[in-house]
């Protein structure tokens, strides 16, 4: 027996006329995601840019100030004024614009779709699998249903991005949700507290840290896959990785992923500091506090 023994599934076939037929027939639906979405990126980009670029660099160095540390806003600065010293300070901002675009878009569908996992074994047992599927399927893949959909620009870039950075949110609102102690949320709903009371009350009190970690990733993820975007025209640092590699200019490949590390350094910073819960505004601290306080009893 031989691989031609077994009959060929066309399974790349059907994706192909599936691709073909929501081009057809929801072509509606991409224009309105192509037309807020490009909106969205462009705008916060030039925004961004708009803003003098001591001044921002001076805004990001206090807001990380503010919530980790002196030392790191000092880091931060001195690496963004190395971005600026490299000539990638607009393409940084372009990038940065992208990532929290997307981390948003992800983070709106994540942490609902997540709650409804942790609340249903059924729907978690059929989110699960397509998690899977999104999270392991190679990065590059996204790009041809995305170009597709949108033709060449950033909206497939942002398109393949939050399907790329999607599932560590839902993974993670899902795990914090179920790890909250059970005999914390009976107690809630001995007191006569509702189901919303308690989700927002208890258990999303006490799986923030956990949703954050979560969030974090998405952020990561969504960076790697912005300068993926870059080879379907996103502009960024991912175009000016492109355009390195393409004429082989080491120069300028070294810059843009330098540039790359610094943003991705500071954003990972700041989420990560944001998943503390002393860093957190004092309601919620309350919050978490009471929540524990019932948990403790």
């Amino acid at each position: 027996m031989d691989v031609e023994t077994f009959p060929r599934i066309p399974i790349g076939d059907w994706s192909a006329e599936g691709i073909d037929w929501l081009t057809e027939n929801v072509s509606w639906l991409f224009d309105i995601f192509s037309e807020v979405n490009e909106f969205l990126i462009e705008g916060l980009a030039s925004f961004l840019i708009s803003i003098p670029a001591l001044i921002l660099l001076a805004l990001f160095a206090l807001f990380g100030w503010f919530i980790r540390s002196p030392k790191f806003a000092i880091g931060s600065a001195l690496g963004f004024i190395l971005v600026m010293c490299m000539r990638q300070w607009d393409t940084m901002l372009q990038t940065m614009a992208l990532v929290l675009i997307a981390t948003i878009s992800a983070i709106i569908v994540a942490i609902p779709l997540g709650i409804w996992a942790a609340k249903s074994n059924t729907v978690s047992a059929i989110v699960r699998p397509i998690m899977d599927f999104m999270q392991t399927m190679p990065a590059f893949v996204y790009l041809i249903p995305a170009v597709t959909f949108f033709s060449i620009g950033v909206v497939p870039g942002i398109f393949s991005t939050i399907i790329f950075a999607l599932p560590p949110g839902v993974r993670m609102t899902e795990l914090g949700i179920r790890n909250v102690d059970e005999e914390t949320v009976e107690a809630g709903k001995a007191y006569g507290a509702t189901g919303w009371q308690i989700l927002k009350g208890i258990q999303f009190p006490l799986a923030i840290p956990t949703i954050m970690a979560g969030i974090n990733q998405v952020i990561m993820l969504s960076l790697s896959m912005a300068v993926i975007a870059g080879m379907v025209g996103a502009d960024g640092l991912g175009k000016e990785v492109v355009s390195a590699i393409s004429t082989l200019d080491i120069a300028q490949g070294v810059e843009a992923g330098l540039a790359v590390v610094i943003l991705a350094v500071f954003l990972d910073r700041i989420t990560a500091a944001l998943g503390t819960p002393s860093n957190y505004p004092s309601a919620l601290r309350s919050k978490i506090g009471k929540a524990r306080k019932k948990q403790d009893a």
